[in-house]
């Protein structure tokens, strides 16, 4: 009885190590999702306040009484439709560009044999340590030569020739799809674009959702590219209206922190309903860790 009794006695204290560990686990999660949330909270509650509880100390968590005509004065002040027309007009075109020319590069990396592809590979990665300092200049040179400043194209056209950074996700995900696929498709008489697209698209949602969702809030949260190559205020996207709301509002904090909430609501919204998909991108494509 003694030998039976204590192995049940160690596995009832391991299970509870075990158990404390996991609570210790999930309070330090606890903790960290806090530190992360604080900022958006704060944001959320002085976009609600007047401006005396905006500036208050000690701090004022929870606005009384609660101001909404804030946000219908941050946008109306902000021209939020021409801008949110303008960072639709950029974004959504990105997305497209960056999505079709880097599944091509990507695909012709991971699926198809040809002399110097691993070098060119290299190549690619290779560009990804030129800081962007380093490019800018010769870009707006070439940019100006082609009369394009001052509109869209040198934000758009780029997004058209390929990401390294996106063909290197891609290539990763398309090389874990079976050759057999392929092969089957070749033997049937498809092309190179028709396994492509009827083959390999289907597969690679996740890994394409992924692109797009980075991609997008990329250009969606832009400030430099906008700033530099646009004059027209007309133009400018959320970003730039942001900012030059916040440096003519300076001290109405509810009213510029309604302003980031609204312009920051279509990432948090996306990213919650891809975000399966977005995980699976990540995980499939050997990003993770």
């Amino acid at each position: 009885m003694v030998a039976a009794v204590e192995p049940a006695q160690v596995g009832v204290r391991r299970r509870v190590r075990i158990d404390r560990t996991h609570v210790a686990t999930y309070l330090a999660l606890i903790g960290l999702s806090a530190t992360f949330l604080a900022p958006l909270i704060w944001m959320l509650s002085t976009s609600l306040k007047t401006g005396p509880q905006a500036v208050a100390t000690p701090p004022v968590w929870l606005p009384q009484p609660i101001v909404w005509g804030n946000y219908t004065d941050a946008l109306t002040r902000i021209n939020f439709p021409v801008a949110l027309r303008n960072s639709l007009l950029y974004a959504i075109p990105a997305v497209i560009g960056t999505v079709i020319s880097c599944s091509l590069v990507a695909y012709g990396f991971a699926r198809v044999r040809w002399p110097g592809r691993d070098i060119v590979f290299l190549i690619v990665l290779a560009t990804m340590m030129l800081p962007t300092q380093v490019t800018f200049i010769p870009l707006y040179v070439t940019f100006s030569k082609l009369g394009w400043i001052g509109t869209y194209l040198p934000l758009l056209i780029p997004t058209f020739l390929g990401n390294p950074f996106f063909i290197f996700l891609l290539r990763q995900f398309f090389r874990s799809i079976p050759d057999e696929l392929s092969d089957a498709a070749r033997i049937d008489g498809a092309s190179e674009l028709r396994i492509l697209w009827r083959v390999i698209v289907p597969l690679s949602w996740p890994a394409l959702i992924t692109v797009a969702l980075f991609t997008f809030i990329d250009k969606w949260g832009d400030f430099f590219g906008p700033l530099i190559y646009l004059r027209n205020p007309e133009l400018y996207p959320l970003s730039i209206a942001l900012q030059s709301f916040q440096s003519s509002h300076k001290t109405e904090w509810p009213l510029v922190m309604a302003a980031a909430a609204v312009i920051a609501l279509p990432l948090v919204v996306i990213y919650f309903l891809a975000q399966k998909k977005f995980v699976e991108g990540i995980t499939f494509s050997g990003l993770k860790g």
